[in-house]
């Protein structure tokens, strides 16, 4: 699972030898700080790895960050957020894999779709604004 959050950029997968045991890899060591300081755990330095940071995190640890991030979220705009809480190299990064991305919609993403409301973007922004 690869996950992007306001803090970074991480990659999560089932621990080969633990059971309800991840091990959650980053390219950076500051995208793993906010989990290894949950889980009161080191960050290990793994360079000759497909990715140079990972911290080993039970199932419910992991969740309850992901969880905890998802309480936290109060931004309209991630990209803009991740300029603030990572930097504008960060979040120039992650422009690049939001524009790759388009690669992957499919025939029906751009037409006239059924039931969408193009006002809807405008009044989600309204509203967004009266929230804040």
């Amino acid at each position: 699972m690869w996950l992007f959050t306001e803090t970074g950029f991480v990659s999560a997968v089932q621990h080969a030898g633990l059971k309800d045991t991840l091990m959650v890899r980053a390219r950076d060591r500051e995208s793993l700080m906010p989990l290894a300081s949950l889980c009161d755990t080191d960050i290990m330095n793994t360079p000759n790895a497909d990715y140079p940071y990972r911290v080993v995190a039970t199932k419910d640890m992991f969740g309850k960050w992901v969880s905890d991030s998802i309480d936290f979220l109060d931004y309209s705009n991630y990209k803009s957020q991740v300029a603030v809480t990572r930097g504008k190299s960060f979040a120039h990064t992650l422009g690049s894999v939001w524009s790759i991305m388009h690669d992957v919609e499919d025939s029906g993403a751009r037409g006239n779709a059924i039931g969408y409301d193009a006002e809807w973007d405008d009044a989600s922004e309204e509203h967004s604004k009266a929230l804040s």
